[in-house]
């Protein structure tokens, strides 16, 4: 047997009683770099106070 078929068949432990498990298959979505997600809030944040000071 393969390193990755052992790892694959092995439990996965178990935390708070089993609620909280990871899981290594990524889910499909919007994937972006959270430099660009800062930028865009920053962005955000600047323009919502230019129009609470203009408007």
């Amino acid at each position: 047997m393969s390193k990755k078929k052992k790892k694959k068949e092995s439990p996965m432990p178990a935390a708070s009683a089993g609620l909280l498990r990871f899981f290594e298959e990524e889910t499909e979505g919007i994937k972006v770099r959270p430099e660009i997600l800062m930028g865009f809030a920053m962005a955000l944040i600047i323009v919502c106070i230019l129009a609470h000071m203009f408007f």
